[in-house]
């Protein structure tokens, strides 16, 4: 008790709150711009904690990080361009909502499934991280190959067309994947002699390209659609009709913020493929499947609270064993080891005030979202209003300088207009890209984790069941994909 009273003293302290509030502010900001992900957010921060204590220093980061999560789908529901990688699963059904007009109901239910979401993750963190941690650990390569190819399961679920369509350009994904060296043998692929693709295709200047700059291009080549087929909304009564749409998915969003928790601690996975697995299973144990994708709240509610519950997830085995949930707490363990502080079982014994305003400055970060929020939401009705010959050429610039930002490189420029390209062409010829992109996410880890699970098994495909997790997560992906034929076979014994 006396260490959570000194995190409160420490964390009310009046400069505390008042970075906080910068930081805030910054990260709706960034996290708005497509391309200047929460991760690159926090990395420009770094600096600026030099110069500050412990506590303002990680509460600054952790507050930076939440706003800059939720920022990203402001644009995604405006203007279907995702300002984060994590907003990139739901954008779709965001933006269907605006064109039906009702921008107002998708980023007021969007908001406010983020903050309970956040809230969840962090009275997770704050009273199982020990354990949450001691769980993710447990996972091998099984773990993480049967992880993904549930992740991928959800491709098919997400497209709302045609289910093959949806299985091609999940292929697509994967074969962008594999371009580079060889994780094992060490060779190049589809590579043809260039530099930069030794390195693979970077994910941020993919989303990039297939969200934005090809909207860019419908808009260019039809001016009957794309943004101009949104009609002009205020944006003023935002929370209007939130509350009867958070009761009626209740359930939705305590799944949502548990599911976005528990993969968020698992290392590598993080914010971004949570959004995808809850969006996924959101729309599959759903009564209503056929809603999804023509702007259906129900989504949003699942992915929205997993985005930030996984951002608080992440911090679990960075605080307890010093390892990196994702790309942000691997910054964030720099942070402590600059600060004197050690990552690991003895920083609770150590310095149990400043870990307890970890826990805090969550609850604060996730308070502070839903007011400064709602202002962002308010300010970003320009969006609709100004003319779309005007914004798209904004945009676009946006979109270079994100790309270009990621390795100070052109060749994420490149990168970003082929892939730009290629969504238009896909999407003109009836291929949803989500798949894609979630096949360029989860590609890496799924050739990772089946290679060195062979090698450990000696080629024995049995090894894949040999673990108790291994074996749930295995039998749960399997029965995803046999669901359909289940439902038929069901449906068929009913008549």
């Amino acid at each position: 008790m006396e260490a959570f009273l000194a995190a409160l003293a420490l964390v009310f302290d009046p400069f505390v709150l008042g970075v906080m509030l910068l930081a805030a502010v910054f990260g709706l900001v960034v996290g708005a711009i497509p391309g200047v992900t929460a991760t690159l957010a926090t990395a420009l921060l770094i600096p600026v904690t030099f110069f500050m204590e412990p506590t303002p220093a990680i509460a600054v980061i952790i507050t930076t990080v939440t706003t800059a999560i939720f920022a990203g789908d402001i644009p995604g529901a405006l203007l279907r361009i995702p300002g984060t990688p994590a907003s990139a699963a739901y954008s779709d059904e965001a933006f269907a909502l605006t064109r039906k007009g009702q921008a107002e109901l998708a980023l007021g239910v969007l908001l406010t499934s983020s903050v309970i979401g956040g809230l969840v993750g962090a009275v997770l963190l704050a009273l199982f991280a020990s354990s949450l941690a001691e769980v993710a650990f447990k996972f091998s390569s099984y773990e993480y190959f049967w992880l993904a190819c549930l992740g991928l399961s959800t491709a098919v679920v997400i497209s709302s067309g045609s289910a093959v369509k949806g299985l091609v350009s999940l292929l697509i994904g994967l074969f962008i994947a594999t371009i580079g060296i060889d994780l094992m043998a060490g060779h190049p692929r589809f590579t043809f002699g260039s530099a930069e693709l030794s390195g693979g295709v970077s994910f941020i200047p993919a989303m990039i390209g297939m969200f934005a700059v090809s909207e860019v291009l419908r808009f260019v080549t039809t001016t009957a659609r794309g943004r101009a087929d949104a009609p002009q909304q205020p944006l003023r009564r935002i929370f209007a009709g939130v509350a009867p749409v958070l009761w009626r998915y209740r359930l939705n969003l305590g799944r949502g913020g548990l599911l976005g928790a528990f993969t968020g601690i698992l290392p590598g996975a993080g914010s971004d493929i949570a959004a995808w697995i809850s969006y996924g299973v959101s729309k599959e144990f759903s009564a209503e499947q056929r809603k999804y994708g023509s702007g259906h709240p129900e989504g949003l509610v699942d992915a929205g609270a997993s985005n930030n519950a996984g951002v608080a997830g992440a911090w679990a085995p960075a605080l307890v064993f010093g390892v990196p949930g994702d790309s942000i707490t691997a910054i964030v363990i720099g942070v402590f080891y600059m600060k004197g502080m050690n990552p690991g079982p003895t920083v609770f014994q150590q310095t149990p005030e400043l870990i307890n305003a970890v826990f805090i400055s969550f609850f604060v970060a996730n308070l502070m979202l839903l007011p400064l929020g709602y202002v962002a939401i308010r300010l970003s009705r320009r969006l609709l209003s100004a003319p779309p010959h005007t914004v798209m050429p904004i945009v676009l610039v946006f979109c270079v300088v994100g790309a270009f930002a990621i390795n100070n490189s052109m060749f994420g420029v490149i990168v970003m207009l082929v892939m730009g390209l290629i969504a238009y062409v896909m999407e003109e010829n009836g291929f949803p890209v989500a798949p894609t992109i979630l096949g360029v996410v989860l590609g890496d880890l799924l050739e990772e984790s089946f290679l060195a699970s062979m090698i450990k098994s000696d080629g024995d495909f049995s090894g894949f069941f040999s673990r108790p997790i291994a074996a749930a997560l295995g039998a749960l992906t399997l029965l995803v994909w046999l669901s359909p034929l289940l439902r038929l076979w069901f449906r068929r014994r009913s008549t």
